[in-house]
């Protein structure tokens, strides 16, 4: 049975271009998307559920509570305030554990490489032994093999470690955040035992007390961005190689009509690595010759796409919005998924064409999906045997459409370690440049746009929201599918200059850089952690992240990772800024979180529902920082004689607002 459609013909609530050309064709007339059962659900939300006061958590209930209502407490007396502190708790838990699977496979597959097994190697030599010095690794004179595998045996057992020593990584945080955590408590110490004691804290009975619960949401969300994820993003650098700034393209017309396509969805990178380099197997390219194809079309969606385009170029296809809609273009052969954000629908979708979901992760398979398990011992073989089955689908492709003139052009790989570059060349490669650019007012701050996509609001949002930043001359970073969405929308190259207000846009013209750069997948937000802490060590902009003119937001969040993140950054000393938090139904903890926290953390959440206030805050927090700095004040204009230059000395110029021909 057809589905019924207003528009797209129809789908006059999705601005995406080419979602809406694939909606529109006859192929995908039985196709029922996310975007179809959001509309047919005909109910809101509910409001226990949304205002996060529904218990769950024994077997009395569930208990419904109304704040304020004597008869309404949980029946063992728990109020709103520790019902909803206890759910946005094990919301952070959960978002971490996520991101604490992820990069255990990741350290582990890199003590793999490490040790001389598999496809992979050591390819970042510098980065391993930077990283190697924070773990207390000597590295003089010593072969980069053993350098390689006491860093991944060291860095394995942060994930398990059971003293009450800190995690190793935190020392990269700068001193006063390092004194913040150690005074409060919270400084993380086994990434797994920061979730095991969460999930304990929120057990029926146990703590009880919403500001000490949110001490240990802190430490477990710290456990993540300062352990789990930092050690992820820095591990698969040296392996797969740091990424640098690369053209590449995105959105559906990535696909090609005459290749076998297979899409890559989930957010391990091992995987997606071996699909590479088995794709390009001369066996590989052969069979797929003898099924009449030209050759094989790798393309990414969602977290894993980000990270082999930013890596390899390998185009990104959609984000998570975009999953079922990759199907329904009737191009694709295979959609191979690991693990996090690959909705159960993309089966059913699937029953529509010839297309297979390959599910290859034990820990994640789905009805009406074909299981080939990818053994990471055995990386290629696995990937040959993926590659197999997809090309053997080719025959049986029946029409299909690819939207061409919606594919956009990107520059993505902006690393931590690119910033050092960007600005100041290689000659004299550091952060000061980009703090010399915000001193003098060129750059008004910084905002970082992460998190996912949702259908239940536009899917223009990040757009909106970075065109009104850009206009205010504020640097835009982004990551995972908010990253995907704005380089759909053309923000990712060095043309989308001309959205900028006149200052950005001359210091992005004159190194023909983005004014959005790509930093990579969701696990990679430690990314810019450490850009923060680097901009607070030369100098400037305050003695700690709590200072810099500078916030986050993640405003289309839909997964529990988004919450885990938003906690670290505010941990961490940054603001973030969400359209919504589950939390409305306790109004001391919701206070607590968007005003109390600051005192404690320096640093709390916003919330606001529409995109241009969304940005309105973000614009206000970095002018009001900039104020707190002084760098808001205009300095008066001097004319400096011989003399005057002569007593400046060899640092001096940055004073005075001469930065060199990269921010003239």
């Amino acid at each position: 049975m057809a589905i019924k459609r207003n528009g797209c013909e129809g789908c006059t609530d999705i601005t995406c271009v080419s979602t809406q050309q694939v909606l529109s064709q006859d192929i995908a007339k039985n196709v029922r998307t996310a975007y179809d059962r959001v509309k047919a659900r005909g109910m809101s939300a509910c409001l226990f559920g949304s205002g996060g006061t529904c218990c769950r958590n024994c077997n009395m209930g569930p208990c419904q509570i109304i704040d304020g209502v004597e008869d309404m407490l949980g029946i063992c007396g728990a109020t709103a305030d520790t019902v909803a502190a206890r759910n946005f708790a094990r919301v952070v838990a959960a978002g971490s554990a996520a991101h604490t699977d992820h990069a255990r496979e990741m350290v582990k597959g890199f003590l793999d490489a490490a040790k001389g097994h598999g496809p992979h190697q050591i390819k970042d030599v510098p980065k391993l032994k930077r990283l190697a010095e924070v773990f207390g690794i000597v590295t003089e004179d010593r072969e980069v093999k053993d350098i390689a595998v006491e860093l991944g045996e060291k860095a394995l057992a942060e994930f398990g470690k059971q003293d009450d020593a800190p995690l190793s990584m935190l020392k990269r945080a700068t001193p006063k955040r390092q004194a913040i955590w150690k005074k409060l408590g919270i400084a993380p110490r086994g990434i797994d035992r920061e979730v095991v004691e969460m999930m304990h804290r929120t057990h029926m009975g146990v703590d009880q007390e919403y500001e000490n619960i949110m001490l240990q949401a802190s430490r477990c969300a710290l456990a993540d961005g300062w352990g789990s994820s930092m050690l992820s993003t820095e591990l698969t650098d040296i392996m797969f190689g740091t990424p640098v700034p690369r053209r590449a393209i995105v959105d559906l017309g990535v696909l090609k009509a005459d290749q076998v396509n297979i899409t890559v969805h989930g957010h391990e990178p091992l995987l997606a690595e071996a699909l590479c380099i088995a794709a390009q197997d001369p066996e590989m390219l052969e069979l797929a010759k003898k099924q009449g194809a030209k050759g094989i079309n790798l393309a990414g969606v969602c977290c894993t796409g980000n990270e082999i385009l930013m890596r390899r170029g390998i185009p990104v296809a959609g984000g998570f919005v975009q999953q079922e809609m990759v199907i329904a273009t009737g191009a694709v052969e295979a959609m191979v998924v690991d693990v996090q954000c690959v909705m159960q629908s993309v089966a059913e979708v699937a029953k529509s064409f010839h297309t297979d979901i390959i599910t290859t992760n034990y820990r994640a398979k789905m009805p009406g999906g074909i299981h080939i398990q990818f053994e990471e011992h055995e990386a290629i073989n696995s990937a040959k045997q993926i590659l197999t089955h997809a090309i053997k689908n080719y025959k049986k492709r029946g029409k299909c459409f690819i939207p061409q003139e919606t594919k956009m052009d990107v520059v993505v790989g902006f690393s931590h370690e690119t910033i050092n570059t960007m600005l100041g060349g290689r000659f004299r490669a550091s952060y000061r440049p980009l703090n010399d650019n915000i001193i003098n007012g060129k750059i008004r701050g910084v905002a970082a746009i992460v998190g996912c996509d949702n259908f239940k609001l536009a899917d223009d949002t990040h757009e909106t929201i970075v065109k009104e930043l850009l206009k205010n001359n504020i640097l835009v970073l982004a990551t995972g599918c908010a990253a995907t969405s704005l380089g759909k929308a053309g923000l990712l190259n060095p043309e989308a200059a001309r959205f900028c207000g006149d200052s950005l846009r001359e210091v992005c013209e004159a190194v023909g850089m983005p004014p959005v750069l790509h930093m990579g997948s969701c696990v990679d937000n430690s990314r810019i952690l450490i850009a923060a802490t680097e901009m607070v060590r030369q100098g400037g902009l305050g003695d700690d992240i709590t200072d810099l003119p500078a916030i986050g937001t993640a405003p289309l969040w839909m997964s529990e990772k988004s919450v885990a993140i938003g906690q670290y950054f505010v941990a961490s000393g940054a603001q973030v800024v969400f359209q919504d938090l589950p939390v409305t139904g306790a109004k001391n903890f919701n206070k607590y979180l968007l005003e109390g926290i600051m005192g404690t953390l320096g640093a709390h959440w916003n919330v606001a529902k529409e995109p241009l206030e969304i940005a309105r805050i973000m614009i206000e927090k970095i002018e009001a920082k900039r104020d707190a700095l002084g760098i808001n004040k205009k300095k008066e204009r001097v004319l400096f004689d011989m003399d005057m230059r002569r007593d400046l000395g060899g640092g001096g110029l940055k004073d005075v607002g001469c930065h060199g021909p990269s921010a003239s």
